[in-house]
């Protein structure tokens, strides 16, 4: 029952669209019509609202935090559940018929949640990565990646499993872009396609 209801309560955390709200509470129009049609910061950046775009940022992974402080709280052992089911809600909404975002913003509060030291280095990845690339699906997907054997190489070995399962639906709500890239067609940082 406790395994069932961390899972429970990281999906609802993880559910709240906070990009739609945002836009839409400040007129920037319905996100799922705009760019991607992603409900995610990257998407809501393509509203020309940077405002927005970084209370989505914060938001997003500010869910992932509770999510993952609340389980362990409760049971620590759940901690890596909790945060599944976050990541899960935020790409998988039910109140959206299933269609959510990438999962990045999530995973990153997840990640400064279960491991901080890893978080900090996967920052530094994210950064190099997006001012090298220019584009967003290519940072957020190097970094997921990495996380995994960051967080093996830092001595966060309990978390690598819940990392490398996020990695995996991160990069799976990714496949749009990926599509993208391999034609040539993704769009970089500052582009409102």
């Amino acid at each position: 029952m406790n395994f069932l209801l961390a899972a429970l309560v990281g999906y609802a955390l993880g559910s709240i669209p906070f990009g739609l709200i945002l836009t839409r509470v400040f007129g920037a129009g319905d996100l799922r019509q705009i760019g991607s049609g992603s409900i995610g910061a990257t998407n809501v950046l393509r509203t020309g609202r940077k405002g927005l775009a970084a209370a989505t940022v914060l938001l997003d992974a500010g869910k992932g935090v509770v999510a993952v402080l609340l389980a362990a709280q409760w049971h620590p052992e759940l901690a890596g559940l909790a945060a599944m089911g976050a990541i899960i809600g935020h790409c998988f909404p039910v109140w959206l018929k299933f269609n959510g975002g990438k999962g990045f913003a999530t995973a990153a509060g997840v990640c400064l949640a279960l491991a901080w030291p890893v978080m900090l280095i996967c920052a530094v990845i994210w950064a190099a990565v997006l001012a090298f690339s220019r584009i967003s699906s290519v940072s957020s997907m190097a970094t997921v990646s990495a996380a995994p054997v960051v967080a093996w190489l830092t001595g966060a070995a309990a978390a690598v499993p819940t990392l490398i399962a996020i990695a995996a639906i991160v990069i799976f709500q990714h496949r749009a872009n990926i599509g993208r890239l391999r034609a040539g067609t993704e769009p970089k940082v500052g582009s409102k396609t």
